[in-house]
């Protein structure tokens, strides 16, 4: 083999047969997947793979995917090849690369939960258990963890009105929330009267702060302390009319596994919501995933839409962010999903 950049700069220049025809060749080659395939140019990190989008090379991409070169791959200013295709002009390939992300992230998921239920006699590892026992300090408009690190902010009000008004369109509804944070949605779904409105908060602080609010005093509203895997038995033989989630310090796993429960939970008419916080700092891992979530939804007999809300993450980037140590958000439009069973 020639040169680490060979794969990159048959990509680079475009040409289909002889990349086609140099992973073959290669392909049973010692390291050729982890050391030439996925080779990142010196200057910039970028990879075949952005290369080939750079140009427009379909053809290209095609081969790089399936020879096994990561969707995902980042350089070093944290670019995907996805975004570099768009930027770019081809929209084409964008779709090429999420779709396989979407496909290759289920496969993951598949297996993930295989894994699980091999491992299920040692004991299930609670995902959230550090977030649990750690303390949390309210403000005035935000909920923060002992990391520094923003739990619920009051940027997401709007989001919360738009979701509740969804969510309980009239009075009289029964409703269930997953996750109280700073009460935002809750607060929402109060003006609209629900006949009972089910509030699950696994966090002893936020629970403490809830009962000194006096959210166990408020009309129709009953408070489940714990984790909702845990709580779950308390609802047996009930359904609601809207139902919400948003957790923290889970994964998408944990996600997967609640779309499980909400079929039992939702009556036929009903309507269900989560926040869509789904990798929220990449747009393509944020695609991939609400492709990936809609994709397993439909299969849970649940069919997902999705309304545009335009955001400005950098407009207020002091006030929303200042003062702490990440970020749970980047984009500039937020996809709120309205899921309903599609009878």
């Amino acid at each position: 083999m020639t040169s680490l950049s060979a794969v990159y700069d048959l990509a680079e220049k475009g040409d289909v047969s002889q990349l086609k025809e140099y992973l073959k060749t290669h392909k049973d080659d010692e390291d050729f997947l982890t050391t030439y395939v996925t080779y990142q140019r010196e200057e910039d990190g970028d990879t075949a793979l952005h290369a080939a989008c750079r140009i427009g090379s379909t053809g290209c991409a095609r081969a790089l995917l399936r020879a096994g070169h990561p969707w995902n791959a980042m350089n070093r200013s944290g670019v995907t090849a996805a975004e570099v295709a768009k930027a770019s002009g081809h929209q084409d390939l964008w779709e090429l690369i999420v779709e396989e992300g979407v496909r290759v992230e289920m496969i993951m998921g598949l297996l993930g939960r295989k894994n699980e239920k091999e491992k299920e006699e040692g004991g299930k590892v609670i995902p959230n258990q550090e977030y649990l026992e750690q303390p949390l300090t309210y403000t005035e408009d935000r909920l923060v963890d002992a990391d520094g690190l923003g739990v619920m902010l009051g940027w997401e009000e709007p989001l919360m009105r738009r979701h509740a008004e969804i969510l309980c369109p009239r009075p009289g509804l029964d409703v269930l929330n997953v996750g109280f944070g700073l009460g935002l949605i809750d607060e929402h779904l109060q003006r609209f009267k629900p006949r009972t409105h089910t509030i699950i908060e696994a966090h002893p602080d936020v629970y403490r702060h809830m009962l000194d609010k006096g959210w166990d005093k408020r009309p129709g509203v009953r408070i489940l302390h714990g984790r909702w895997q845990d709580v779950l038995p308390q609802l047996a033989g009930e359904d609601f009319d809207g139902i919400y989630f948003d957790t923290y310090g889970e994964y998408y796993a944990d996600m997967r596994e609640w779309h499980e429960e909400v079929t039992n939970l939702l009556r036929p008419d009903g309507i269900y919501s989560f926040f869509n916080g789904l990798a929220a700092t990449n747009p393509v891992f944020h695609e991939v995933s609400c492709r990936l979530a809609e994709t397993e939804l439909r299969g849970m007999g649940l069919a997902t839409t999705w309304e545009s809300m335009p955001m400005d993450p950098e407009e207020q980037e002091e006030k929303n962010w200042g003062g702490l140590n990440g970020r749970y958000w980047t984009l500039k439009e937020y996809r709120l999903p309205t899921c309903r069973f599609d009878l």
